[in-house]
């Protein structure tokens, strides 16, 4: 948590102050038969597509760009309880299995 954020928390107001809960999804997969960077991409198109333009979701590629047999992809979501963000993110870690065509070697979670 940066520096300004915790001071702007700290603050004492009128209004209540509803603190936002963060949790964080790596999903480390393995790929087969991509030839070049532009292979790798498709496979992920979905991934980006879908779940980058939800409001409560951020989706990144965080490790391995450069990579043509694995791939690293990372996403955070937002919320107002840890409960609300554990059932987001398992809706996310589903959806992602059924669509992207590669196979997850790993999963790190964790809410913030």
């Amino acid at each position: 948590m940066s520096e300004a954020l915790r001071k702007l928390l700290n603050q004492p107001t009128a209004k209540p102050v509803i603190t936002p809960h963060v949790g964080v999804l790596t999903l480390h997969f393995q790929l087969y038969g991509c030839e070049d960077l532009k292979a790798k991409r498709k496979v992920f198109t979905a991934l980006r597509a879908v779940w980058g333009k939800e409001p409560d979701l951020a989706v990144s590629e965080t490790a391995d760009q450069d990579s043509l047999d694995c791939a690293t992809w990372t996403i955070a979501a937002l919320g107002t309880s840890s409960q609300l963000i554990t059932q987001r993110l398992d809706q996310v870690e589903k959806a992602i299995a059924d669509r992207v065509d590669a196979a997850i070697l790993d999963i790190h979670r964790e809410i913030l």
